[in-house]
């Protein structure tokens, strides 16, 4: 049994832990921060909120509001220049993962010259990046303790991340009230793509017994608390829940790698926009089925992570009840259960070309417990319609 294992920096978590983002600015040793954010932060009053306690410790603040839902490489390029012209030497992202990758990918731009495009890819940032802290406002991405930033390219279309140790954060502050502000429909997407990331990564063939603890703690909150945080987004026990249960997903995938659903996944955002978890929550039943009998230990014992019982069941019974229980999740938080629901644009027409952007997603289809090709992928995607 050999493996490695790897952790972002320091954590804070927490109700009202956000308050410590001037003190911990400060302790990195900064003097002008680059918030990087969204409009959405913007209008809530988010973002105000943390440049006042930046402000307080006696930095000064350069917002970035830009960020959009599929971010792009030209928009991080923007979000450097700004923050090169303002001579800032602090990152700090605030919002979904969205935000988040584009704060990581700019604290390393700002170190590296060049485009972001020229660094999609695993191991080409050369130089470490400027300080960075990251404050996540939903239950997901887990991208707060990863090493990569997800990317469009607009030039050509392709989805493909930013992967190196200089992305790790140096200071995460995982405050659950940031999250109570989620609409139902937000905090359903995040969380599928938070049990993505702990399912694949437990099935994943660089999966460890370390990496599995985190995903199997994962895997067993998200069953019991994201329906609750869906229809009671106030609770913030159920919160609390889903963010450590994201960031449990985020270190279990950080360790062990995604499989062929993100795969599949990105051509849904690269092609039509349509966002990550959305795009996760949809293909991960169908994805789950297809690699059941795979691996039906872990497969099994998932499914029993998310409540099911089998104590008269057989291994492959129980293997394959773990595809029927996602299905029922996903009904339960009301997200579309087949692509033509999801997206009336997608078709049949588009498979082939879906597909060939999916086997390009190297790494993830390479931990995948089933081996993967263009004419498997067509076929989930058929399954999947």
């Amino acid at each position: 049994m050999i493996f490695n294992m790897f952790m972002a920096g320091r954590i804070a978590f927490g109700p009202g832990v956000s308050s410590l983002a001037g003190e911990k600015a400060s302790a990195l040793g900064g003097r002008r921060a680059l918030l990087v954010t969204d409009r959405t932060m913007e209008k809530l009053g988010t973002a105000a909120k943390i440049i006042s306690y930046i402000d307080a410790a006696g930095l000064s603040v350069v917002p970035f509001y830009d960020v959009e839902p599929e971010p792009s490489v030209e928009t991080v390029d923007t979000a450097t220049a700004l923050a090169k012209s303002e001579g800032c030497d602090l990152v700090v992202g605030l919002g979904g993962g969205s935000c988040l990758d584009v704060a990581k990918a700019a604290s390393v731009l700002l170190t590296n010259e060049g485009s972001a495009a020229r660094y999609q890819g695993l191991g080409l940032v050369k130089n470490a990046g400027v300080p960075k802290i990251m404050i996540p406002t939903t239950a997901g991405t887990g991208s707060e303790v990863t090493f990569t930033a997800v990317l469009i390219r607009k030039s050509d279309g392709v989805k493909g991340g930013i992967n190196g140790d200089q992305l790790y954060p140096d200071f995460s502050l995982l405050d659950p009230e940031l999250t109570v502000t989620m609409p139902p429909s937000v905090t359903a997407a995040t969380g599928m793509d938070a049990l993505a990331h702990a399912l694949e990564a437990y099935t994943s063939k660089q999966a460890s017994p370390f990496s599995d603890m985190f995903a199997e703690e994962a895997i067993s909150r998200i069953g019991r608390f994201l329906r609750v945080a869906v229809y009671n987004g106030s609770d913030i026990h159920a919160r609390s829940e889903m963010m450590l249960a994201a960031l449990y997903g985020g270190i279990a995938l950080a360790n062990a790698g995604v499989t062929a659903c993100h795969a599949l996944a990105y051509p849904l955002g690269s092609m039509f926009g349509i966002g990550h978890g959305q795009a996760n929550a949809l293909l991960l039943p169908y994805v789950a089925q297809f690699n059941a009998m795979a691996l039906p230990e872990k497969f099994g014992a998932a499914a029993e992570l998310l409540g099911g019982s089998f104590e008269e069941e057989s291994l492959w019974d129980s293997a394959s009840m773990c595809s029927a229980l996602l299905h029922q999740l996903v009904a339960d938080i009301a997200l579309p259960s087949t692509l033509s629901e999801l997206d009336p644009r997608i078709t049949e027409d588009h498979f082939a070309a879906m597909a060939e952007k999916a086997m390009g997603v190297a790494r993830p289809m390479a931990n995948n417990p089933r081996t993967m090709n263009t004419d498997l992928c067509i076929e989930i995607y058929k399954e999947a319609m």
